[in-house]
């Protein structure tokens, strides 16, 4: 894809393309037919970050191609959902007018939502004056007729906000909503109709499928947890980032949520409690039955540990970013367990990148 530019009558081929790399990718492990759940065509991302080029009296957003690092100028991003995309120019046009916030501005940050919120980040490498805040506000209330939207300063050990510095998206699943906290600068699912999608297939096969108590690892906001919560007696979950466990805890306040309860710790010291017997910070695990877990790692995939933890499980639901890593993982997971489901979810239109979905039931002899 060149930066900034979609093909939306290409869509189907482009996406044939990814199921036939995927199929030849994870034959080895005889998986069922992939279920393929499709993107929007364009305006489908709800998160994007440029850089700002000053040329003179103009100033645009721009993008580095990752392999030649040439610079484009992205003037329109139909990439972006279009609560960004229609923003984007008059948020510039305003910029020019007021010395104050651009000069040195270096990056612009945008977070949205399916339920229309915005968030932008004006971003800086020179400390930010005292005077900042006031000119923020007054541009703040010019854009307002165009988009709603929050406003925040970032340079480096600051971080000034006009309102807040989060949104509140609102998602529907299986005929219900749910509310979560998004935070600027922390990790978002990209893609809002696909995570929709994602959401309503794993609640689908703990429906009809999966019992007792959950472990999640790797939870981030909640944004599965909370989602399957209503399927188990116990959910609980586990995140490294704080900022992620301070949104989930409100995540879970936010949809009375009563049988979820999210801890502070990696994938590798939940792998070494278990191991040892040890309990889970507060909570004690001969109280729980825990079938069943859930991982969504990052790119990087299961550690060792974490592999042979997951195994321990009658049922594993393995959300992957990265399918090269998910079919290392695999060739440990497949000697204990047989693939039930394989889906595969268009997060990211017209790059080579695609988010998979993978439930594995332990072998009964």
């Amino acid at each position: 894809m060149q930066l900034g530019q979609v093909f939306p009558e290409q869509y189907e081929l482009q996406l044939q393309a990814k199921v036939d790399a995927m199929q030849q990718l994870f034959a080895p492990f005889n998986m069922p037919e992939p279920e393929v759940f499709r993107s929007e065509p364009a305006h489908y991302r709800l998160r994007a970050e440029f850089r700002v080029w000053h040329d003179g009296d103009d100033m645009y957003h721009i993008m580095f191609d990752p392999q030649t690092k040439t610079k484009h100028r992205i003037d329109y991003f139909p990439v972006a959902c279009k609560t960004i995309a229609d923003f984007m120019q008059p948020l510039l046009d305003a910029l020019k007018k007021r010395p104050l916030l651009r000069n040195r501005l270096y990056q612009i940050d945008y977070l949205s939502s399916l339920s229309g919120e915005l968030l932008v980040s004006l971003i800086y490498k020179k400390p930010i004056p005292a005077e900042w805040q006031a000119e923020a506000e007054l541009l703040k209330a010019e854009l307002s007729s165009i988009q709603a939207f929050d406003l925040i300063g970032r340079a480096r050990k600051q971080k000034i906000l006009v309102n807040r510095d989060h949104l509140l998206e609102r998602l529907q699943v299986e005929e219900r909503t749910i509310q979560y906290q998004q935070v600027e600068n922390s990790f978002t699912q990209p893609n809002g109709s696909v995570n929709q999608l994602m959401l309503e297939w794993t609640c689908a096969i703990a429906k009809s499928a999966l019992s007792n108590d959950l472990l999640e690892l790797y939870c981030g906001n909640g944004n599965f947890s909370l989602a399957l919560a209503p399927y188990f007696r116990q959910v609980v979950a586990t995140e490294l980032s704080k900022t992620s466990i301070k949104s989930a805890e409100l995540n879970i306040k936010l949809n009375d949520v009563s049988n979820l309860q999210v801890l502070q710790m990696s994938a590798e010291d939940v792998s070494h409690a278990l191991s040892q017997g040890q309990q889970l910070k507060h909570i004690d695990l001969s109280e729980l039955r825990l079938n069943s877990v859930l991982v969504d790692p990052p790119r990087a995939g299961l550690d060792p540990a974490t592999e042979q933890l997951v195994c321990q499980f009658d049922d594993i639901l393995y959300i992957s970013c990265n399918p090269e890593t998910l079919a290392k993982n695999l060739v440990t997971l497949t000697q204990s367990h047989e693939v039930k489901r394989f889906a595969l979810f268009d997060q990211f239109p017209y790059t080579h990148h695609i988010e998979c979905g993978v439930w594995l039931r332990k072998i009964t002899l």
